[in-house]
């Protein structure tokens, strides 16, 4: 029997110490999502520092809970207490706590969280039998958070970050094109599109109907419901005309069958036209994809995109699932001729332009 390797007490006291801090992240996401909800920090970004009783009756809410809400954040170094029993929110972690148009915003995160571990049970089971988790099985704030998470990155990033960097794709939607998007969603990303390009007509996909709900009110509400359509349809079985443009935005690493959406996309994109995906920026061997982010991709991962497309029998690819090697070769499978990766520097995205 081989002797026991003794163990580095350095290197215990170090992982004790990592996994305390994780188990205390996790603690400071949850009061995080209490105060995007109840909008303490839009009220602490918008008044400056007060004290527990004072915020309280701003807000209508309990002084005990609102007090306890301030310590545990101030411990975490979220806010700060410049005075005794008065608590502030640095200027600098507003952008990520209280400006939900700007793009580093972190609310629908927050908000994302607690929705997707909603289904814990069903997911147990999963690992014990296998299938997965439906979308059905989540609460209807997890869309809303999504939707607010990916929104602020369409808002401030998608055209003048990322579509700039295929010119010919601007020029063509100021021109005016027709354009779909598969796996639409709550539809914030055609709504800016149509805000920016009011020449192009705009139709979104999507298999969910309670999303296409969701799209076709904030369309309205931001006034382009004339220029963008929503419409239920399962793409993979094929789309309903050809288009100049179609789109993805970190669709295909969900997808049950994301060979046959591939092909059904090359199907729908004009000759001359051009497909943009969307997919989550990660590295093409498993190995490397290690460190805060990677770690937040997977989990994100487990607790959604994996385990959906498994409830349905699929390929479930995962979160990282679509790394640049497997976009090219999925491309070349489905029947299109090149893959053109955006220079965009996006520690979370990356965008390509697939041609037919």
């Amino acid at each position: 029997m081989a002797a026991q390797r003794a163990l580095d007490e350095a290197k215990v006291e170090a992982f004790m110490e990592k996994a305390l801090g994780d188990i205390s992240g996790m603690m400071t996401c949850g009061l995080c999502h209490l105060g995007d909800r109840l909008g303490l920090f839009g009220e602490l970004a918008a008044t400056g520092p007060a004290g527990s009783r004072e915020l309280a009756d701003r807000l209508d809410l309990n002084e005990r809970y609102v007090r306890e809400w301030l310590r545990g954040l101030t411990a975490a170094g979220y806010l700060e207490e410049p005075e005794p029993g008065r608590f502030t929110l640095p200027p600098e972690h507003a952008p990520a706590l209280a400006d939900e148009s700007g793009p580093m915003f972190l609310g629908g995160v927050y908000q994302m969280m607690p929705a997707a571990l909603a289904p814990y049970e069903r997911l147990i089971e999963a690992f014990r039998t296998g299938g997965g988790v439906r979308q059905s099985d989540y609460p209807d704030i997890l869309w809303d958070g999504m939707s607010r998470f990916t929104g602020s990155w369409f808002e401030s990033a998608m055209v003048d970050d990322w579509l700039s960097t295929f010119p010919h794709v601007v020029a063509g939607l100021e021109r005016g094109i027709e354009v779909a998007d598969v796996g639409c969603g709550a539809g914030r990303a055609l709504i800016v599109l149509a805000e920016r390009f009011p020449r192009s007509r705009f139709t979104g996909f999507d298999n969910f109907p309670a999303q296409l709900e969701r799209a076709r009110a904030n369309a309205e509400e931001a006034g382009v419901a004339d220029r963008v359509s929503f419409e239920t349809a399962d793409a993979a079985q094929g789309l309903p005309g050809r288009y100049d443009l179609v789109t993805t935005f970190d669709v295909i690493h969900d997808a049950v069958d994301p060979k046959r959406l591939l092909a059904a996309i090359r199907a729908a994109v004009k000759d001359d036209g051009d497909y943009l995906m969307l997919e989550v920026n990660c590295k093409d061997r498993p190995e490397d994809n290690v460190g805060p982010v990677a770690s937040m991709f997977y989990g994100f991962s487990m607790f959604y995109c994996m385990t959906t497309s498994l409830a349905n029998g699929g390929a479930a690819l995962g979160t990282c699932g679509m790394p640049e090697a497997v976009v090219r070769d999925l491309c070349v499978e489905a029947g299109f001729s090149d893959v053109v990766r955006s220079t965009a520097d996006d520690p979370f995205n990356v965008l390509y332009d697939v041609k037919p």
